[in-house]
């Protein structure tokens, strides 16, 4: 990765398209979810892109808005020869998803199973729809993603939060990440599991020790979408198994994403994530 003012050359370069709620749309989509993606995209050729991309993976773009004179939000993402990245995101019409926008389709959203949602949108409309949901359903998934302080949303309304290390020590205030999601789970966030790269993910269960799940050996080609495959896996899995049994498949969904580049397409199938999962249970007997 360069340092400031350092220069380095590249290798190739490649457009795909992502964002975190679209590649985990997708990501549920693939495994055989049906996937409704609210949100906005700009008036210009990505955003073409983008929606033509989720419909032919099976996502239901009826709702997502094309907000004029503005620009689809945008990712640029730096791979290192280990596979490592470095993001910086412009939220483009992420940004113009607003309150009005949450009023207008807030309908349909409360009648999902499970809503998987992110912050590459305004933390104000976030809350908003915290605040706006019935208290028992849909069941809440957030991804903290990019990391910002929780303390305007209505934690008590958020059933799992999935951050990763680094977005933990932030989300939760604290250098040590167990304390810091025994503070999140003390605030009212029911359920925290915190993905931890290469070595899996750690649950934290209130009023219980923390469980780890280890994570499955793989040649690692691009850890881009390795989290968005997690949570997309995760939202899916939830609607049929317990938190306990649905990290491991989560687990499982994330590692595959690595061994392909970029970000939806590297995302696994559901027959590939049972496979993997299978082969990886009997490698650990």
């Amino acid at each position: 990765m360069p340092a400031p003012g350092e220069t380095l050359r590249g290798r190739n370069v490649a457009l795909y398209p992502g964002g975190k709620g679209a590649n985990q749309a997708v990501a549920a989509a693939r495994l055989g979810a049906a996937v409704s993606l609210y949100g906005k995209v700009g008036d210009d050729p990505f955003g073409k892109r983008l929606i033509d991309g989720l419909r032919g993976a099976g996502v239901d773009v009826g709702d997502v808005e094309i907000e004029p004179e503005t620009a689809s939000g945008l990712a640029s993402i730096w791979v290192d020869a280990k596979g490592d990245n470095a993001i910086v995101v412009s939220a483009g019409a992420n940004g113009r998803v607003d309150t009005e926008y949450v009023e207008r389709h807030l309908k349909r959203i409360t009648d999902a199973d499970v809503l998987l949602l992110q912050l590459e949108v305004p933390i104000e409309t976030v809350a908003f729809l915290l605040g706006a949901l019935p208290l028992a359903e849909p069941l809440v998934v957030l991804d903290p993603a990019p990391a910002h302080d929780l303390s305007a949303l209505p934690l008590s309304r958020i059933d799992v939060l999935t951050p990763n290390e680094a977005e933990l020590r932030i989300v939760g205030e604290d250098d040590d990440f167990e304390a810091g999601a025994r503070r999140l789970l003390d605030a009212g966030i029911e359920e925290v599991v915190c993905t931890v790269g290469a070595e899996g993910a750690v649950w934290f269960p209130s009023g219980r020790p923390a469980v780890r799940f280890p994570a499955p050996k793989v040649d690692v080609v691009d850890t881009t979408a390795a989290g968005d495959a997690f949570n997309g896996a995760l939202a899916w899995a939830l609607h049929r198994r317990s938190l306990e049994e649905a990290i491991p498949f989560a687990i499982a969904a994330g590692a595959l994403a690595t061994t392909a580049g970029g970000a939806q397409p590297s995302l696994p199938g559901l027959e590939a994530v049972l496979s993997f999962l299978a082969s990886s249970e009997d490698a650990h007997d």
